[in-house]
């Protein structure tokens, strides 16, 4: 699959299909197997979080803590070597992948961010890579690391500041590429209005065959799922009728 073109508007078609922290359905969540898993069922896009350490190394993690109570330590006041060997560091990640998948980072440590892009840009991947944070303003301003990556805001429609439209509005002006909500939050017409100011909507926890085909038949352009081989069932049946 080539880099996406996210001109190609209203939406993208085919959809991109992103592995929600790997295959973790299959595999255990945000290793290395997961992710390598994910490529071979299908996935377009693969998903992780990242946290950055002591040392200034990009690690792909949820929680971003190790070790049990009471000596937990959060990643960023440990080195990259204190580590367990299952967490990955991101330049891991693409010796592995290099830039064969989109990559959507929830940026957890913003910390993170700078080496987050040089990561990609060394893999010559940077115009596959999606950064998400749920602050618009914080993801607008990491435009200055590099004009290929894309912007992502990852809400709620709960959180919308104003209506809709006048959130989606402003987003837009902000420079922010993605407007990514849970799937409960996405109808066709929000869809389209997400649309209407050239922006892109991506839905996330879509685990079921019901939710994806719904979110699909509505134009999303991406979504995030466990369950890789349902997921890529459904864009592709899409994509083909």
């Amino acid at each position: 699959m080539q880099a996406v073109d996210v001109t190609r508007l209203p939406s993208l078609r085919p959809p991109i299909g992103f592995a929600h922290r790997g295959a973790r359905a299959n595999a255990p969540e945000n290793t290395m197997e997961a992710f390598e898993l994910a490529l071979r069922l299908g996935a377009t896009g693969l998903e992780s979080d990242v946290w950055i350490t002591a040392d200034g190394v990009a690690v792909l993690d949820h929680d971003g803590v190790i070790g049990r109570r009471p000596k937990r330590k959060s990643i960023s006041e440990v080195h990259a070597a204190e580590l367990p060997s299952f967490i990955p560091t991101l330049r891991e990640f693409y010796d592995l992948v290099g830039a064969e998948a989109d990559f959507s980072l929830d940026i957890k440590d913003p910390a993170a961010t700078a080496e987050v892009v040089a990561c990609a840009r060394d893999a010559g991947a940077e115009d596959r890579l999606w950064l998400c944070h749920p602050d618009r303003k914080l993801v607008a301003s990491w435009r200055e690391l590099s004009p290929a990556i894309h912007l992502v805001e990852s809400t709620r429609a709960s959180k919308f500041e104003g209506s809709p439209e006048l959130h989606i509005a402003g987003s837009a002006e902000l420079g922010i590429d993605v407007i990514n909500l849970h799937h409960s939050d996405w109808t066709g017409g929000s869809i389209a209005m997400v649309h209407r100011f050239h922006l892109l909507a991506f839905g996330w926890d879509a685990q079921f065959d019901r939710i994806l085909d719904e979110l699909l038949d509505c134009g999303i352009d991406g979504v995030y799922s466990d369950h890789v081989d349902t997921m890529m069932s459904c864009i592709d049946k899409l994509t083909t009728e």
